[in-house]
């Protein structure tokens, strides 16, 4: 599942010890796998050999340049969701051609920039946007590819700000109304319907949503390829990870088989919806996985600086903090904390905080923790997706620096941003000079 573990007593990221990471590039500090990476993209392709596919990493799970880079020598695709974002893809090697663009909110810039570059289609969110998308590209004389996404109303059962299938949701067309709005698009000049898209949401870990959503669309799928001449069907991302507890347990099993724990996982994910894509397997699978790549395949590493004792309350107060690692805050998500150092004695109920001077500036509550002290250091697990990327400078902090190793190897692929840099893109006007 990932390739953090211990040996004896001493945590390893591959054949590196991760206090040797922290000595030299010090905390707070992320840390990826690259064979965790490539393990989850190949086993993933791999259980989808059946049919024609192609996975398309979602980079706003994590867009550093050399997850980038990683994934498109493994032969991924990319789904992005700005013009920032597929430059990103562009930098790092990967091929615009292999690329969806997704998201409601595209500008006539993005659209004109995406479609200069030649990318594998736009996932249409609106009848709006599908007009916008044929005017850009009249406009430059092309035809834009285009697959529309079909909002299946099917409840993923997942956290809420993470869902997208529902008619609740912002995201794509009713169910009901793709077939009449395909015919229309039809008729643009500058549009080529190349597929039919759907998302449903994020951090599923039960195959039935996928296949309750997979049941509901393939006959359409079947009618507008029959009409429209599609090439692909895109059936989106939202595989979920282990957050809890992967490494104090073992939690290999759930990866390896099908059925282990109820978890998902690619082998249950392809065995059980491949047969259903059988009356469209002449079509072209797309895959958009963000997460399930990169989730654990990265760490947050942190220093503890104090611990703080009150009546009721054992705080480990730590240098990471919201600004690095958003998501307990923002989704009161879990992640495991284990120590650099393995250790004994008592575990000791523990809140993990950082020095934001929020309330909601917190990793964990209540967790039981081996006793730890000033100079100590713990891992945040599970770091990989939705870590960095959400980052921020929230009380002028600088953003931490990420490491990627390889085997035994180890190289920093973004250094630790300066106070300087914090403000080297502001001014202040003449008058108050």
């Amino acid at each position: 599942m990932h390739d953090f573990k211990y040996v004896g007593r001493t945590l390893y990221c591959e054949g590196v010890t991760v206090e040797s990471l922290v000595k030299k590039f010090g905390t707070p500090l992320y840390v990826y796998s690259e064979k965790t990476l490539t393990d989850h993209f190949n086993k993933l392709d791999q259980a989808l050999a059946p049919m024609e596919h192609l996975i398309c990493y979602a980079i706003k799970a994590n867009s550093n340049l050399a997850v980038l880079r990683t994934l498109g020598r493994a032969g991924s695709g990319f789904d992005v969701v700005s013009e920032g974002e597929l430059r990103r893809v562009i930098a790092a090697g990967g091929d615009p051609g292999k690329c969806v663009f997704a998201g409601v909110g595209k500008t006539e810039d993005e659209i004109r920039f995406a479609l200069k570059q030649g990318i594998y289609s736009f996932n249409v969110e609106s009848e709006a946007e599908l007009h916008r998308i044929d005017r850009v590209a009249g406009k430059l004389r092309k035809q834009a590819p285009v697959a529309v996404r079909v909002n299946p109303n099917v409840d993923a059962g997942t956290h809420a700000k993470i869902t997208t299938g529902t008619y609740e949701n912002k995201f794509g067309i009713a169910f009901e109304e793709i077939e009449a709005l395909y015919a229309r698009a039809a008729k643009l000049k500058n549009i080529r319907l190349r597929g039919l898209q759907t998302h449903i949401g994020s951090q599923l870990t039960d195959v039935k949503p996928f296949e309750k959503a997979v049941t509901k669309l393939v006959p359409l799928v079947v009618r507008l390829a029959e009409k429209y001449g599609l090439e692909f069907f895109s059936i989106g991302g939202g595989l979920g990870i282990v957050y809890q507890p992967a490494l104090a347990s073992g939690a290999e099993t759930w990866w390896n088989q099908p059925e282990a724990k109820g978890i998902l996982n690619p082998a249950l994910y392809a065995q059980r919806l491949l047969p259903l894509l059988k009356p469209v397997s002449h079509l072209r699978l797309l895959l958009e996985p963000g997460r399930f790549i990169a989730g654990n395949a990265g760490i947050l590493v942190t220093r503890v600086e104090y611990v703080k004792r009150t009546g009721k309350k054992n705080f480990v107060i730590v240098d990471a903090a919201m600004n690095d690692l958003i998501r307990p805050a923002f989704y009161d998500s879990y992640h495991e904390i284990v120590p650099l150092n393995k250790r004994g004695g008592k575990l000791i109920s523990s809140d993990v905080v950082g020095p934001i001077c929020e309330s909601g500036d917190y990793f964990a509550k209540d967790r039981p923790l081996p006793k730890v002290g000033e100079g100590d250091h713990l891992a945040l697990l599970s770091a990989g997706a939705y870590g960095f990327v959400m980052a921020s400078n929230y009380n002028t902090r600088p953003t931490p620096a990420e490491v990627l190793v390889q085997g035994k190897r180890a190289a920093l692929v973004r250094k630790r941003q300066t106070f300087e840099e914090l403000w080297s893109g502001e001014t202040v006007p003449t008058w108050l000079k």
